[in-house]
């Protein structure tokens, strides 16, 4: 498979945060310098969001693609209001992404064709990226060590771009250094491990 040519954008600000997060949670993000870029209007309310994004990172590389950027944060207000997440003020806790509003927020404001798939097989998306370019797919995060077994399925999304019969290709938002985070090519059975059969196809 060629290159995807998307654009490739991380979860963080500054690509390399992944694994001073998994050390240390969140608060690791109090120290991205980059934080500005995010949309956020506080660096906390940002490292609020980064751990919650996977996502609207996976929209924005989508949105990219055609020509246009949006800051993460911006996208996930947008898709907060929505329904796509669902914020609690009292514990601060952020959860989402939820498929069906987030499909009708897509298409209400970007015009993007979308659909949630929830029993599709690993073998199957090579014929879902044959009708809408994208599938952004809900793998284990622990995908970006794919010679790992993971402890369950699903929980993070990643963006696929490219399969074939035996090969699969995406971008992780939470790779943790170049080779696990853009344009990384797994075999069909390796992605499997991590694949929660779940996802949305999207065509832009």
């Amino acid at each position: 498979m060629q290159q995807s040519g998307v654009p490739y954008f991380s979860q963080w600000e500054t690509p390399g945060m992944t694994l001073p997060v998994l050390a240390e949670g969140s608060k690791a993000l109090l120290n991205d310098p980059r934080w500005r870029h995010s949309g956020a209007a506080t660096i906390e309310e940002y490292a609020r969001w980064a751990v919650n994004v996977c996502g609207m990172a996976c929209l924005k590389m989508i949105l990219a693609a055609r020509g246009e950027i949006h800051p993460t944060l911006e996208l996930a207000r947008a898709c907060t209001a929505y329904g796509g997440y669902v914020v609690n003020e009292i514990d601060a806790s952020i959860k989402g992404l939820i498929y069906a509003p987030f499909v009708r927020f897509v298409g209400d404001r970007f015009g993007l064709e979308a659909e949630t798939i929830t029993t599709v097989q690993t073998a199957s998306i090579p014929e879902l990226l044959s009708k809408r370019r994208f599938f952004i797919a809900s793998v284990h995060s622990a995908i970006r060590w794919p010679e790992r077994t993971p402890p369950s399925k699903g929980g993070h999304l990643v963006l696929v771009t490219a399969a074939s019969n035996g090969t699969i290709r995406f971008h992780n938002p939470s790779g943790h250094d170049q080779a696990s985070q853009a344009d990384v090519d797994l075999p069909l059975a390796v992605f499997d491990r991590f694949f929660a059969n779940r996802g949305i196809s999207v065509d832009a």
